[in-house]
């Protein structure tokens, strides 16, 4: 067991502890669980982060493909973006189906790809290509409670982490890489939390303790008589 503790200035602003577990197995790939929990004690019933964006770029020779399998699919459901966080490769094509009665307008300001889908019923379903690397915030012009991120990637492995504040990245191959964790909660919004990692395990799981802002913001499901 190796406890490593963060060192930057800027890290400590909104991250404390990492801790890495694994057993000393050379393998040419493994799986990688990360377990991401939250700090601050006036939000403590927040005890892990869902939604959290984890990735792994190598710093060494890769042949670029991305070893992740995710449907690129952002559900328009019951007037709510499904999933509420999305992650996806560079030049990605996401579908944006729409299972409501009723029409909806997606948008998006975010300098990473600014769009627009114009109105659009019933399923019927719409797509946009995500060609650059960032951040970007999604809403509906017709339904203010909607909002959803697409958190796009350049790294060949990449997941969101589940209810339980978890995620699992597979067939992880052996080597040293540059870990991201990035959620729209964090507390430094302008920067997110990047460590060097070796894996070089079987099976590696690693544990942040990330910081939140006390005000988070997240998608409400809309009143009974809005829609």
């Amino acid at each position: 067991m190796i406890a490593t503790t963060i060192k930057s200035r800027r890290a400590l602003l909104s991250w404390l502890t990492l801790l890495f577990v694994g057993h000393a197995l050379p393998l040419h790939a493994g799986n990688f669980e990360v377990l991401v929990t939250v700090t601050n004690t006036n939000i403590a019933e927040h005890a892990v982060v869902t939604h959290a964006v984890v990735t792994l770029a190598p710093l060494f020779e890769h042949d670029g493909a991305s070893v992740t399998t995710q449907t690129a699919q952002m559900k328009q459901r019951e007037a709510m973006f499904q999933p509420f966080v999305l992650s996806v490769a560079v030049n990605t094509p996401v579908s944006f189906p729409n299972f409501d009665q009723f029409r909806h307008q997606v948008y998006s300001y975010s300098k990473p790809k600014r769009f627009e889908l114009r109105l659009y019923g019933k399923e019927e379903s719409k797509h946009v290509v995500f060609d650059t690397a960032g951040v970007v915030v999604l809403g509906c012009n017709i339904h203010d409670n909607m909002l959803t991120y697409i958190y796009i990637t350049h790294a060949p492995y990449y997941a969101v982490t589940d209810e339980n504040g978890m995620t699992r990245l597979a067939n992880v191959k052996n080597g040293t890489y540059q870990m991201t964790i990035w959620h729209p909660d964090q507390k430094d919004r302008r920067q997110s939390h990047t460590q060097r990692i070796v894996i070089h395990t079987e099976s590696a799981n690693l544990k942040v303790t990330m910081a939140m802002r006390s005000i988070r913001r997240v998608q409400s499901p809309p009143e009974p008589d809005d829609y």
